[in-house]
């Protein structure tokens, strides 16, 4: 999308119900669709058919270092290589409006192969409040995005990204929560294969409910080494 131009929204009845309803929406620049989306809503409902997975065991936010703290420690490394120097500076320099404690940081020096999985504890930077739950999951919307492709590289660290883009994203909201607040961020990556990846997430509360199912695929490119004949 272009930031500078107005974007037409098309919206579609798609299905009105008793407890549910659809809706297909249509966001339009140019005159060409830029993306697409269906929204699927729920009027609240109770029922004695309730189960989640287990939250993993953690350390709290508290004890863990955000991300521009991580960072601010590998450049504080004189014998730190340029290369990754600037790599480090690039990401510092970016203006991401979270704030990110990664669990378990991977080495970003290595090549080394690693289990396709992440944590993070993650929440939007300042007060958003108590206001409309459809805010916080606009919030959550964006910080899922964050890093969440990415998971689907650790056991390819080897290869230097060419091209990398989101197919689609879709989410599931199961329970209240506030996305100022810290959650934690889960996300593996099950498949990847054929130029694509997939990757599924859960964000939990910090009581241990589960409040959001994510689940991604996108477009993974990589500069594949010529293959040489040892005759």
């Amino acid at each position: 999308g272009d930031p500078k131009v107005p974007v037409l929204y098309e919206v579609e009845r798609t299905r009105t119900g008793k407890s549910f309803s659809v809706r297909s929406v249509k966001a339009i620049q140019h005159g060409k669709p830029i993306f697409t989306c269906q929204a699927s809503f729920q009027l609240s409902q109770a029922s004695p058919v309730q189960h989640q997975f287990t939250m993993p065991a953690v350390p709290p936010p508290e004890e863990l270092l955000t991300q521009e703290e991580l960072i601010q420690k590998f450049l504080q490394n004189p014998n730190l290589a340029e290369r990754y120097r600037k790599h480090l500076n690039k990401i510092q320099a970016e203006d991401v409006p979270i704030d990110i404690k990664p669990v378990n940081p991977p080495d970003i020096f290595s090549s080394e192969p690693q289990e396709p999985k992440q944590l993070f504890w993650v929440r939007a930077r300042g007060y958003i409040g108590e206001t409309d739950m459809k805010v916080h999951c606009c919030v959550a919307a964006y910080i899922s995005d964050y890093a969440f492709l990415g998971t689907a590289l650790l056991p390819h660290r080897q290869h230097h990204i060419k091209f990398m883009v989101s197919l689609d994203h879709s989410m599931w909201f199961h329970a209240p929560f506030r996305a100022d607040h810290w959650m934690l961020y889960e996300c593996e990556s099950p498949w990847a294969g054929g130029c694509r990846g997939l990757v599924q997430g859960r964000l939990w509360r910090r009581d241990g409910v589960l409040a959001v199912t994510c689940a991604q695929e996108g477009v993974i490119r990589v500069e594949q080494t010529p293959h040489q004949s040892k005759l």
